[in-house]
Parts: structure tokens; C-alpha cells; sequence
């Protein structure tokens, strides 16, 4: 039996299960992977999408799968404040609709945040989610291929022998090193960014196996697909969790399969792992939320929690900051993608297919609205030795959604050139948004309000964000390779000039881009809060048997990318569910 062939559906289900898992994601993966582990207990994993593919393994084209059938393909709704490049003023908010959840199309980075997220989590009355308490949830799915992580002073923030497989990438072009380089220049340290201390620069961690992507359904669920306590039904779109009105009890799931409306029981808990947009959505449509929004729509309020839906957080960054260079070394992809590197790929498993279309390096620095006495940088640079032109103009404008006349406009002349790109992605936002439901049906897209760059401070950070960018491609080492940067004023900012900080200002509101950490919307937190959602158990407040379990339940957005977090979360509330229940 070879573990990473594609676990096995179950095609008679049963009544009942001791524990229904709802999505098959970043955190439901893990879930069903610990709970599984006693024999005693069974468990139904229900997901709404389907196996990953051969292209979904190849890590250049992760922006191919945007889009495509495994994406939800949502929108936001159009807004004023942000996304003005975009088609409609709507962003793209892609979610990955397939086993393995989005770990399926994300960039594989592997980032933990910084330990005063954590520690903040606990101050808001959330005790056990402080940094220390979380660390080894982080190390026990780990496996760190890197040895010199798993060594000396490092070995107390790494794991090795877990399930989840966490690598440098096989492939780095000259310019990943010169992006090291360029940060010293700037006064920052090379550092382990998963380590002791966040602020400096490194090379990314990805989660990777011999060169392919390691999703967490390659992880966690393949290797437990013959444990006969573990049940999985593919193509299973939930509808809404059964929920006893006068006990106030979740008892079961009504899902959709087949074209038939299905229902299976849960004996002890059902587990929302649907993600930020999905879990929200799925406790409204079950009577779970704003009772006046619920009531507005004729579902039938059985607890009236204002947060669901609410406190909507997201990581975006500016787009747009390309910088062409002289030299054949960045990521082009008609000269990247061609027989030679997918035979070299097949064969010996690295070469430029094991790129994460480029991203190779991130620095953690600090704006002058952070305090630069503290380890707790406002900004995240990646840094891609490639940008939204290394393709010729097909798939990434259409994954940002960027209307044709932006592109042209902007970016025609230097399509298919050698370009580094600096993508500042702001860590704290203060803005928040919020998910409503369109109708009561179930198979309605929710209503998602992103509220990117309401809050001005945003809009400061995220220009001085801008300008250090401007200044890392001024440094020697950048400068070697006749880096300058791409000036051509975008068209609706013409008016301003340039460098200015209207100008930036115009900019930042125009090529926003998520960077699809959506999270926060059933946040976790005391009883004395009444926006919160879950307990720090993260049990659902006033309904028995029911829990969510993903990035839905952070309180606030942690300072980095959020995927390994995700894993995180799944592993504790694992533990939790144990805890519970042993």
C-alpha cells in the first residue's frame, strides 16, 4: 500500500459516527488524524471538494490552480477603500475546494507568526493559547528536513518526525541569495524566522517533500486511510449542522452527495473545520448567529451570537512593485516550464517546478509605526525572483483578477522580462470585515465584506511598507543586477506625482492584494465577551457538542502566513476534543 496514494472513499456510510468533521482542511486533516488514533472512536470526514491531482503537487503552478474547478472562486463584495485594479472592484478570494483544504493551492510557506500573538491571544482571556503553550503543537507535526534548525539553540523550536514534511526549496535562482544580502545591507540579521526571534530576514521554509507540495491532506490523511474507525465521503457538500433546539445540542449534518440530501449523527461532536468563510456561513444557515440578520432571512435563531460572521480579518500586501534586471536568472515561465525541467522534475525531483512561482526569501521588518526597540515587525516582505508579468500576462492578472485595461496599461512593456518582485504585506491590520449570508440557501456564495484600508493606520504602514521597498531594490546588492525599479504610474494614481506619498497612498488602494489569510470570524474568547464565538476550548458558546475548529477561531490575525497556525489550531483542539472525552 503505497501511503501517498489517494485515501480511499467510503461509499456506505454509516448512521452515526462518535465525531463528524466538517471540511477536509488545513485544520480538518489533523483533526481526523489524531482522533482516529483511538481505535475506540469513529470518525466521518465530510469535504465539499475532491482529490488533488498531479498539477496540484507541482509547486510552480500553484497560480494555475486559481480559478479551477478545486477553488470556491468567491468574490468580495465591490468596495471603495481597496482592489480598484480589479475587475469590478471585487477581490479574489481564492479557497482551496479539495481535500487538504487550501494547503492544496497556497505557496507551501511555512511561517509560525511572532510569540506575542500568541501571548496577546492568552491576555484576552484565552488561557493555554500563549506562546509556550503553543510551540509544541507546532513542533509535533513537524518534520524539519533542514538539519542545521534541528541543532543546538534551534532545536528548541523544531520538530522532527511528524507528519508534515517542512523544507527549503530544492531551487533557489542567484537572486534568492542577493535578497539575504540586500536585507543585511539594510541592517537586518539572517535569521530563523520560526525561531528565537522574528525581525531580520531568511530563506523561506516551505512545506515540501522531495519537491513536491506536502498538503495536509498528503500528510495527515493518507497515512491513517486504512485505519478502519476513519470513514471519508469526497463530493459531500454540507448544507447545515442539526441542531436540537430545546437542548441545544448539535446531533448531526445534513450534506448533499450524489445530487441527495444525506444525513448522518454524531454520538459526541461535530467539528466545524470548514475554514474563515465556510464555518461562519454553515453556523448561520444551522441558527447560529446576529439573531436580527438570522431573523431578516427566515432561519430559525436557535443562539444568538453577534461575532459569527464578524471581526473578519486578512493579510493583504501592494502589489505591483517590480523591479527589472539585467541578467537570465529570475523566473520566466515560458523559460521555466518546458520539457526539460518536467523530465528533470519527474526524475530527480527539483529544478525550477520546485519553485513556489518564485518566492524565495522574506524579511521581517519594522516601519517607523513599530516599535524598533521590540521584536514585533508591522511588515512582511516576500520576495519572488518573478511578478505578475513572468507569465506573459495570463494566469497571474487573472488570479488577482486585475482588469485588462490596469495590466496593459502598467505592466504591457515589461512582460516575459527578467524582474524581481517585493511584495509588502502589512501584519496587523486594524480594519475589519464581516460575512453575511446572501439567502437561506445553503448553496448561495455568502456575502463577504472585506473592509480592506478602512482603518488609515492600514494605509500608512502598508505606504511605508512601499517605500522601504523602493529602498531594498536601491541596495548594492540589488543594484548588481542592474535592478531599477518599475516607475510607470499606474492609471488612475496619474495625477499625483510620483514618490510622493499621495501617490503611494493611490497606489496601495488600487493593486491590493490579498494574500488569502481570511480568519477571525468565530473568534475564541471569554464568556464575558460578547463578540466571541467560541470558548478557549473552542467549544461553541450556548450549544452543546459542537465545536470550530480553523482559522475562524483566532482572536486576531497572527504576524506572518497563517498556514502552519491552521495546523497548529488542529493539533490542540485535537487534544482538546481528547481531553474532553477520554
Amino acid at each position: 500500500m503505497d501511503p501517498e496514494n489517494h485515501p480511499r472513499v467510503t461509499r456506505d456510510l454509516r448512521k452515526e459516527y462518535d465525531f463528524i468533521v466538517i471540511g477536509g482542511g488545513s485544520a480538518g486533516s489533523v483533526i481526523v488524524n489524531r482522533l482516529t488514533e483511538n481505535s475506540e472512536w469513529n470518525v466521518l470526514l465530510l469535504e465539499a471538494g475532491g482529490h488533488e491531482t498531479e498539477i496540484t503537487d507541482v509547486p510552480i503552478l500553484s497560480l494555475y490552480l486559481h480559478k479551477s474547478k478545486v477553488d470556491w472562486k468567491y468574490r468580495t463584495q465591490p468596495q471603495d477603500s481597496a482592489c480598484l485594479a480589479m475587475i469590478d472592484h471585487r477581490c479574489c478570494w481564492t479557497r482551496g475546494k479539495i481535500l487538504g483544504g487550501s494547503s492544496v493551492l497556497n505557496t507551501m510557506l511555512y511561517i509560525r507568526g511572532n510569540r506575542r500573538d500568541f501571548d496577546h491571544w492568552e491576555s484576552y482571556g484565552n488561557p493555554g493559547w500563549g506562546y509556550e503553550d503553543v510551540l509544541p503543537y507546532f513542533k509535533k507535526s513537524q518534520d524539519q528536513r533542514n538539519p542545521y534548525l534541528t541543532k543546538g539553540k534551534n532545536a528548541k523550536y523544531h520538530g522532527t518526525g511528524g507528519y508534515l514534511t517542512v523544507q527549503d526549496s530544492p531551487y533557489v535562482t542567484p537572486l534568492g541569495v542577493a535578497f539575504l544580502q540586500a536585507g543585511e545591507e539594510m541592517g537586518y540579521d539572517i535569521r530563523d524566522i520560526n525561531g528565537e526571534q522574528q525581525t531580520g530576514f531568511a530563506l523561506f521554509q516551505y512545506t515540501m517533500r522531495r519537491g513536491a507540495r506536502c498538503s495536509t491532506a498528503k500528510a495527515f490523511v493518507r497515512p491513517i486511510q486504512l485505519r478502519k474507525n476513519f470513514h471519508l465521503s469526497l463530493w459531500s457538500h454540507v448544507t447545515r449542522v442539526l441542531i436540537d433546539p430545546q437542548k441545544k445540542k448539535a446531533y448531526g449534518v445534513e450534506f448533499i452527495r450524489d445530487g441527495r440530501e444525506e444525513i448522518v449523527y454524531a454520538k459526541k461532536e461535530v467539528i466545524l473545520s470548514a475554514g474563515a468563510i465556510n464555518s461562519p456561513q454553515l453556523l448561520m444557515l444551522s441558527g447560529v448567529g446576529p439573531r436580527v440578520h438570522l431573523e431578516q432571512l427566515g432561519i430559525p435563531v436557535v443562539q444568538d451570537l453577534p461575532g459569527v460572521g464578524q471581526n473578519l480579518q486578512d493579510h493583504i500586501a501592494v502589489g505591483g512593485l517590480i523591479f527589472p534586471i539585467d541578467y537570465e536568472v529570475s523566473i520566466v515561465i515560458h523559460r521555466m516550464v518546458n520539457i526539460n525541467s518536467a523530465l528533470r522534475y519527474a526524475v530527480t525531483e527539483d529544478g525550477p517546478l520546485t519553485s513556489s512561482i518564485g518566492l524565495e526569501a522574506v524579511g521581517f521588518i519594522s516601519t517607523k509605526y513599530a516599535n524598533q526597540s521590540d521584536d514585533y515587525p508591522d511588515i512582511e516582505f516576500m520576495l519572488t525572483s518573478s511578478a505578475t508579468t513572468s507569465d506573459g500576462g495570463s494566469h497571474v492578472k487573472n488570479a488577482h483578477c486585475l482588469k485588462d485595461s490596469f495590466y496593459q496599461d502598467t505592466f504591457k512593456k515589461i512582460e516575459n522580462e527578467d524582474v524581481f518582485g517585493v511584495f509588502p504585506m502589512i501584519l496587523r491590520p486594524k480594519s475589519r470585515g464581516y460575512i453575511r449570508l446572501k439567502s437561506k440557501n445553503p448553496l448561495d456564495n455568502p456575502l463577504l465584506y472585506h473592509n480592506y484600508l478602512t482603518h488609515p493606520d492600514d494605509v500608512a504602514v502598508l505606504r511605508e511598507g512601499v517605500k522601504a521597498a523602493i529602498a531594498f531594490g536601491e541596495t548594492n546588492s540589488m543594484k548588481r543586477f542592474g535592478a531599477r525599479f518599475h516607475d510607470k504610474p499606474i492609471p488612475d494614481c496619474k495625477h499625483l506625482p510620483l514618490y510622493t506619498d499621495e501617490y503611494w497612498n493611490c497606489l496601495v488602494r488600487h493593486y491590493t492584494m490579498t494574500i488569502y489569510h481570511m480568519s477571525c470570524t468565530a473568534k475564541m474568547g471569554p464568556a464575558n465577551d460578547p463578540m466571541a464565538v467560541v470558548d478557549p476550548t473552542l467549544k461553541v458558546y450556548g450549544i452543546d457538542n459542537l465545536r470550530v475548529i480553523d482559522a475562524s477561531i483566532m482572536p486576531t490575525i497572527t504576524s506572518g502566513n497563517i498556514n502552519a497556525v491552521v495546523i497548529m489550531i488542529g493539533e490542540k483542539g485535537a487534544d482538546l476534543i481528547k481531553a474532553r472525552w477520554k
